[in-house]
C-alpha cells in the first residue's frame, strides 16, 4: 500500500511541491499506555470524520497529498492500526500537519476498546 501511494504521489504531484513524504505505520503494542498487557484491541472509526480531516489538512500551505488508512475490527499484537502519509514541499510544511493529523485521528476519529 505505502509503496503504491508513494509512486502515485511522485507521478501526480508537481516536482516543486514534493520535497518530503512522511509515513506513520501504527502497530498494536503488547502493552497499553498504562503499562498493562494487551493481547488484542477492538478498533473502529468514523470514515466521514477521517475524510473531512484529510480534506482540511490537504488545504494547508505546502501540502501536496495526504493518504490515510485505518484498520477496523479485532486486532492482535503486531497488527497494523493505521497508515498515514503526508507529502509536501518542505519539512516545515509537512511535519506540523503530520503530527496534528495523527493526533486528531488518535483522539477524535478512532474509537478503541483495548482488551487483553
Amino acid at each position: 500500500m505505502v509503496d503504491e501511494w508513494i509512486q502515485e504521489i511522485k507521478k501526480k504531484c508537481p516536482p516543486d511541491m514534493l520535497g518530503m513524504i512522511l509515513v506513520h505505520n501504527g502497530v498494536v503494542r503488547a502493552t497499553s499506555k498504562k503499562g498493562g498487557p494487551v493481547a488484542r484491541m477492538k478498533l473502529s472509526y468514523s470514515r466521514a470524520a477521517l475524510d473531512e480531516a484529510v480534506r482540511r489538512f490537504k488545504e494547508r500551505e505546502g501540502i501536496a497529498e495526504i493518504r490515510a488508512w485505518i484498520n477496523e475490527g479485532t486486532l492482535g499484537v503486531g497488527d497494523d492500526i493505521m497508515v498515514v502519509l503526508v507529502a509536501g514541499r518542505f519539512r516545515t510544511d509537512v511535519l506540523p500537519v503530520f503530527q496534528e493529523l495523527i493526533s486528531l485521528i488518535k483522539t477524535e476519529i478512532v474509537r478503541e476498546d483495548e482488551t487483553s
